[in-house]
């Protein structure tokens, strides 16, 4: 599918994760969102594997990698807890770390519980969680822009939504939303959606949503942050922002100092979608190098 790229399937953290991966050197974890896998990664793997171990997971429930059952399978603990299994995998305590969408909100994350393990982290187009949060509570527009969230919440009606006139939606997420619409191909969409279409995928991505709701830990998370005491990132942090991104707002990347201690820096791509290593690989990939290297 990807020329270079070979497929391996990793136990972690007690599943079985596939993973993409070309290259050599210090890993870097890429993170996909939703609805998406490895596949999303795919200029980035190439264009990375010429310096660094490029290793693109489909995420737990997505595509070819196990289903676990249950909303608590996808809490921020077991998704964190995979990475950390992935890096020792690959024969490192240390790893550069970067996550898109859901992804990013993973890698957030990770860098919060396991600064040691993180070398540098990249997030694009995902608020740090904190940030999020309280932009929900204070923001009407980023709350209208989130409502799909709850929808989310429903048991099975988003699935059967997902699931109609051969996963059309998933096809005019991508389609409909890119600014540049020559940047996914008809093959890039199949391959997209083929990977929602694996039985069990999009029940196992929307549980990330659900889960988000129900984790005790988000909301010690959010608790905490009102009394001013929270784990911060102190690893060196890029932010790469498309700022036509029609879910989440430009805004929820300012005041990030509070959030990150080490050496932040923040790219902002005009005239591009949440799809944004999809959109502007060139860019996306040059910001990458610069930043890692």
């Amino acid at each position: 599918m990807v020329e270079g790229v070979s497929f391996e399937y990793v136990e972690v953290n007690g599943i079985k994760i596939h993973c993409a991966y070309a290259g050599k050197g210090k890993p870097v974890i890429f993170l996909h969102g939703f609805p998406e896998c490895w596949y999303s990664w795919r200029h980035q793997i190439t264009a990375l594997s010429e310096r660094f171990l490029a290793v693109a997971p489909d995420m737990r429930g997505y595509n070819l990698s196990d289903k676990p059952r249950g909303i608590s399978s996808y809490r921020m603990a077991e998704l964190t807890r995979d990475v950390l299994c992935l890096i020792k995998h690959f024969g490192t305590d240390k790893s550069y770390i970067v996550g898109h969408d859901w992804g990013g909100a993973v890698a957030w994350s990770f860098a919060m519980l396991y600064p040691e393990a993180t070398e540098k982290l990249v997030v694009m187009n995902c608020p740090h969680p904190i940030a999020f949060l309280e932009n929900l509570m204070k923001n009407p527009r980023q709350l209208r822009r989130s409502l799909y969230m709850f929808f989310f919440q429903i048991p099975g009606l988003p699935e059967l939504l997902f699931r109609a006139w051969d996963y059309l939606l998933i096809r005019r997420v991508f389609t409909d939303w890119a600014i540049n619409k020559e940047a996914f191909t008809e093959e890039d969409i199949n391959a997209l959606a083929q990977a929602a279409a694996r039985p069990g995928a999009l029940n196992s991505g929307l549980n990330y949503y659900r889960a988000m709701f129900r984790d005790a830990s988000n909301i010690q998370l959010f608790l905490s942050s009102r009394r001013g005491n929270f784990p911060v990132v102190t690893s060196p942090t890029l932010i790469i922002w498309a700022e036509k991104d029609r879910a989440l707002g430009k805004e929820l990347t300012y005041g990030m100092e509070k959030y990150v201690k080490g050496d932040l820096k923040i790219r902002y791509i005009p005239n591009c979608s949440h799809w944004v290593q999809q959109e502007q690989p060139v860019l996306v990939n040059e910001m990458l190098i610069d930043f890692l290297e």
